[in-house]
């Protein structure tokens, strides 16, 4: 799939939900790469995220010379390693040293020079969790995130201690409980004080996102194989998503607009996946269709910053549903 000849946020966003269904993602990271290496980005700035992205994709697609090179060259590419937007491409670059085989050592010295971002970063707790994981040191991850959990919070475990921030933007200590459990939960560990206190305050931050009124608005986006499946699996999700794809994507182009004229900023809408409902279901021992087990798959899909799709994108940008068509020409009539 060929990439334009200059890029914008939107086409990189786009990008990474779509390059992977591509005949040939190696060919897109490589183009997405050239495309940051000859300045054809509207943004400069967006070099190191550009860069980022291609890494990912030969990550994903077992290329680990190819994703070391694109890490090497998204740092390169940013103002300073210290840059708060390095810090992904940097757990990224230790993720493969990992799997790549005999780079332990540099892996972890990298993890363990990022760890003091799980106290200022909401997306730390999710890459560093993540890149540990792939090394097979989850235990490890574990003991980070309990002990960063315990300088947020000291002894004071509880809901009143913890600043969740809005709903679309929860706060540090949110994500830091939040993988810690999830991580304790891979472990098989026993559940714990904090344990209960991530329950308590998924369900909190799902009663704060309900207050905001409207049946769409947990902003989780259902693409449209996802959303095809949904219909069939759980008919009565039509009431609550929509009719049809287009009803679903117009609920959630009016709920941004409706935020937006209250003066809310920086709003996405957050991928959603059948499979997820159903697991988060069956973990819960519970119905997908039930309000309280979607509002709280809603409050977990939320806590991955992957999940995020950014809103708006601009007019004749790509549209955000992944239709492939300008906006200007799909989602945003949907509004009116």
């Amino acid at each position: 799939m060929p990439t334009r000849d200059v890029l914008t946020k939107a086409d990189l966003a786009e990008l990474r939900r779509s390059a992977l269904g591509t005949a040939d993602p190696l060919g897109v990271a490589a183009d997405v790469a050239e495309a940051a290496e000859q300045g054809r980005l509207a943004d400069p700035d967006d070099a190191g995220d550009a860069l980022t992205l291609a890494a990912e994709i030969a990550e994903i697609r077992a290329r680990p010379e190819a994703a070391l090179r694109y890490t090497e060259q998204a740092l390169a590419a940013y103002p300073s390693a210290d840059d708060p937007r390095a810090g992904f491409a940097r757990a990224l670059r230790a993720r493969v040293l990992f799997r790549a085989g005999g780079r332990d050592d540099e892996a972890m010295a990298e993890l363990t020079a990022l760890r003091p971002l799980l106290l200022t970063q909401p997306d730390a707790p999710a890459y560093l969790s993540a890149a540990l994981d792939a090394g097979g040191r989850s235990a490890i991850a574990e003991t980070w995130l309990s002990e960063a959990v315990d300088s947020v919070l000291g002894d004071r475990a509880t809901e009143s201690a913890v600043d969740l921030g809005p709903p679309d933007a929860p706060g540090v200590a949110f994500f830091l409980l939040q993988q810690r459990h999830r991580v304790r939960r891979n472990l098989n560990l026993p559940h714990d004080r904090q344990d209960d206190l991530a329950d308590r305050l998924e369900t909190q931050l799902v009663r704060r996102a309900g207050e905001r009124g409207g049946a769409q608005s947990d902003l989780l986006f259902w693409p449209r194989e996802e959303f095809d499946r949904l219909l069939a699996e759980h008919p009565a999700l039509a009431e609550v998503y929509g009719a049809d794809w287009d009803a679903h994507r117009a609920l959630l182009e009016k709920e941004l607009v409706r935020q937006t004229a209250a003066g809310q900023s920086g709003l996405g809408v957050y991928r959603a996946t059948v499979a997820g409902l159903n697991a988060f279901a069956g973990r819960r021992d519970g119905d997908p269709t039930d309000a309280g087990i979607r509002a709280a798959y809603a409050a977990e899909v939320l806590a991955r910053p992957s999940a995020r799709i950014p809103w708006p994108p601009e007019r004749n940008d790509v549209c955000w549903c992944g239709s492939g068509l300008k906006y200007k020409k799909d989602c945003l009539p949907r509004s009116r």
